[in-house]
């Protein structure tokens, strides 16, 4: 087989089709066992087919058009989107932190934009969607996750510290001094699906672009460098993305007068 063809393997509508029989069996077993989690699986599947499909079709479009100023107008639509999910998954937050989501979010993009795509890959034309577009949802689709972990994650633990934290303040601390145990702990943990999947790419795990690339055809070395390349660089942003999103909301926590607000007073 030559490592060149590109369309190598290609999966029709029966390969789908057994995909799906696949999970369907998986959730029938999950029914059978009482695990409650069949309906989650068949409707997330189904979800993520037709959300893929339709992504297929736009960035299809996207990329025959060659105009910049789609590939920024999807980019954009794909960050308010991630807003909206940032905020279902993460359990317990204000919906006033929403703009410092938003804001996190887009400071990622922007700057894996203009450092990494247009220092590191340095596609041609600049805005190509192909690199522009694809980058930014895997980016997203990481940074979604560990900023929702790491906020569900640091508003339970301020409110269990809650008298350590008012002990605290009247012994003279900061606000950023009282929230910082929890800022620690929240981005540690949001932070560990990253750098496990960094640390174990390679030897146990062939992750899902470097495995696709070899597949459709490509050069394993050549997707090989792709790939770390697109890890390294999820979770160098993510890291700064949770570090970033902490700092602007940890001020939530706390009133003008630098006394502790409960959960009911966000």
């Amino acid at each position: 087989m030559s490592t060149g063809n590109a369309g190598a393997y290609p999966i029709d509508v029966w390969g789908l089709i057994i995909t799906i029989v696949l999970v369907a069996v998986a959730a029938g077993l999950s029914y059978a066992m009482r695990l409650g989690v069949h309906r989650q699986m068949l409707w997330a599947t189904i979800r993520s087919l037709i959300q893929l499909l339709a992504m297929g079709y736009i960035l299809k479009f996207v990329i025959e058009q060659n105009n910049p100023w789609l590939v920024f107008a999807l980019i954009a639509v794909m960050i308010l989107a991630a807003v909206q999910i940032t905020m279902s998954r993460a359990a317990n937050i204000p919906r006033s932190v929403m703009p410092s989501v938003f804001l996190t979010l887009t400071a990622s993009v922007i700057l894996q934009v203009c450092v990494v795509t247009e220092m590191v890959i340095r596609p041609h034309p600049w805005y190509a969607p192909t690199v522009l577009a694809t980058m930014s949802g895997m980016l997203l689709g990481n940074v979604v996750s560990a900023i929702a972990v790491a906020m569900s994650r640091f508003f339970s633990d301020m409110d269990a510290r809650r008298y350590e934290i008012e002990m605290m303040l009247s012994l003279g601390a900061t606000p950023f001094e009282a929230a910082k145990p929890s800022t620690i702990s929240s981005v540690k943990l949001g932070m560990i699906p990253t750098i496990s999947q960094l640390a174990s790419s390679g030897i146990v795990l062939i992750p899902g672009m470097m495995a696709g690339q070899v597949i459709a055809g490509a050069d394993p070395l050549t997707a090989a460098k792709y790939q770390f390349v697109v890890l390294a660089v999820i979770s160098a942003l993510t890291l700064m993305a949770d570090s970033l999103i902490m700092i602007l909301i940890y001020k939530t926590s706390f009133t003008a007068l630098h006394q502790y607000k409960t959960a009911d007073a966000r």
